[in-house]
């Protein structure tokens, strides 16, 4: 066997094996509390249910086509996913709809977007007119018929038109475009998201409501139709889904929820707490030759730190407070806390989209014992 199948192998093989107590996972690796992750869907599907608004989640924060079908099984509308190769993945693995939640710019791009288009209901945004010319030009070449949602800039200052007379001149020319079809708004302010204290929260997300609801009755006053008017997230969710305005929820962290989105607070100014932890990183003691000092072996290649260390999961006695390529560093703040070499802990990730991206598996558990072993699917999906 040559070093390059070594690599290949290595890189399939799942670090557990169905059955296997969870004691026995080969770290590090990406964790999945399934009653936890099964509660967390089945609450927002039944709260968008109940108040009436479609769900259509997001995929970039799991990249598994495992758990985007099993959204659909539970009555989401479809998913979500952030690039081409990343749709293109999903679609492979079965799922039949994706909204791509941002612009795809570049003929590579665009020529794979045309491909497929006639695989599953697709649809794209845009904010800027040579790039509605680019995708009608691929589009009415390959015979094809592209949904387009206009995104509007609502408070993130990223992408998106800025003002409603911008969206209104951009979709009348979605209208004309051969190969296109305008579909509604795009309207997601992603900073409203991790506002922590609530009332401030509440007014992001309020004032981007307003901005989103006069585009719409622009739009409206000129006979042009927004099927779909999308946005909302974890953080922001119940103002968007009371506002009448929006018709479909893009939620995606609230599968996982990871330390940054549970320093957001509730109106009492509690720690929010309407979803359960339920991804994790099992990581193992390398290495204890301090009393203070207890070195792990999932360090930056493991967990992403961009939004925060992770939370040593049932343990107040240890704190994560840096991270090199390979190796975790905890400092034992409580000097009677068990802990020896060998010993496996939990990590609840920072952020948990990022996280997600350093694994090819997902391994699932229930009741102590691995029930699940879900690829990956657009792991490095980023083109």
């Amino acid at each position: 066997m040559d070093g390059n199948t070594l690599c290949e192998n290595m890189m399939n093989t799942p670090p557990a094996q169905i059955g296997a107590p969870l004691g026995d996972v080969e770290t590090p690796a990406l964790i999945l509390d399934l009653a936890a992750y099964e509660w967390n869907v089945s609450k927002l599907q039944g709260f968008a249910d109940e108040v009436g608004i479609l769900l259509r989640p997001h995929a970039k924060t799991h990249k598994c086509a495992a758990i985007a079908l099993h959204q659909i099984e539970m009555g989401a509308v479809g998913v979500c996913c952030q690039k081409t190769s990343e749709a293109a993945a999903l679609i492979e693995a079965g799922v039949t709809d994706v909204f791509i939640t941002n612009e795809v710019v570049g003929e590579p791009k665009i020529e794979r977007l045309a491909k497929l288009v006639d695989r599953a209901t697709l649809r794209v945004c845009v904010d800027n007119p040579e790039n509605v010319t680019a995708l009608s030009r691929a589009m009415e070449s390959h015979g094809r018929q592209l949904d387009v949602m206009v995104e509007v800039d609502v408070g993130a200052q990223r992408c998106g038109v800025a003002t409603a007379e911008e969206a209104l001149s951009l979709a009348r020319q979605v209208l004309v475009a051969p190969g296109l079809r305008f579909n509604g708004l795009q309207a997601y302010h992603g900073g409203a998201q991790h506002i922590r204290e609530f009332r401030e929260r509440r007014a992001a997300a309020r004032s981007a409501i307003a901005k989103t609801a006069a585009v719409r009755d622009l739009l409206d006053a000129e006979g042009i139709e927004c099927e779909i008017v999308s946005g909302g997230g974890t953080g922001s969710y119940p103002f968007e889904a009371a506002s009448g305005v929006y018709t479909e929820l893009q939620c995606g962290s609230y599968i996982f929820m990871d330390v940054d989105y549970a320093r957001n607070l509730e109106a009492d100014g509690r720690a929010i707490s309407e979803f359960k932890h339920s991804l994790f990183v099992c990581t193992t003691v390398m290495s204890k030759t301090r009393p203070d000092t207890v070195v792990v072996d999932a360090g930056l290649k493991a967990v992403s730190i961009d939004s925060g260390m992770p939370d040593v999961y049932g343990s107040a006695g240890l704190s994560y407070t840096g991270a090199s390529d390979e190796h975790g560093k905890l400092a034992v703040t409580q000097p009677d806390t068990p802990v020896t070499l060998g010993d496996k802990l939990m990590l609840v990730p920072g952020h948990c989209d990022p996280t997600v991206n350093l694994y090819d598996w997902l391994v699932g558990y229930r009741d102590g014992r691995v029930a699940a072993l879900w690829p990956v699917t657009a792991r490095g999906c980023l083109l």
